[in-house]
């Protein structure tokens, strides 16, 4: 089974910056639309940004579009998610998710990890 590991979560300030990182252990992770979903306390999950396999297509939500960036690298079997000027309502659990058909929902990703808390304060 695809394992995938979220690393980087943890405290920031409001106007920080961090850098969350997704390793999976696959052999064909370069294969896998690569997209970070995020779960606030008491909300539901919710996309965040999505990576094609290539790196040459991404979409974002509006929510963090201009303050997120989604990158990838095939050969170390990462994904990262740069976060910039954060703000106290992105604080949330960030998971990594992969699809192998490339279609990205929240019900569609076939593999997820277990996530990484991302707590933001003012």
């Amino acid at each position: 089974q695809v394992q995938l590991e979220e690393t980087g979560g943890g405290l920031a300030q409001a106007g920080d910056s961090l850098t969350l990182a997704c390793v999976s252990s696959h052999t064909t992770f370069s294969n896998y639309v690569m997209a970070w979903f995020r779960q606030a306390p008491g909300k539901e999950r919710e996309f965040v940004t999505a990576i094609s396999w290539s790196g040459d297509r991404q979409f974002t939500a509006d929510s963090v579009k201009g303050r997120f960036t989604i990158s990838r690298d095939n050969a170390k079997n990462t994904v990262s998610l740069e976060m910039n000027d954060l703000k106290p309502e992105d604080t949330a659990v960030y998971y990594c998710a992969a699809s192998v058909k490339g279609t990205v929902s929240t019900s569609s990703m076939d593999y997820w990890g277990r996530g990484t808390l991302v707590t933001v304060s003012s």
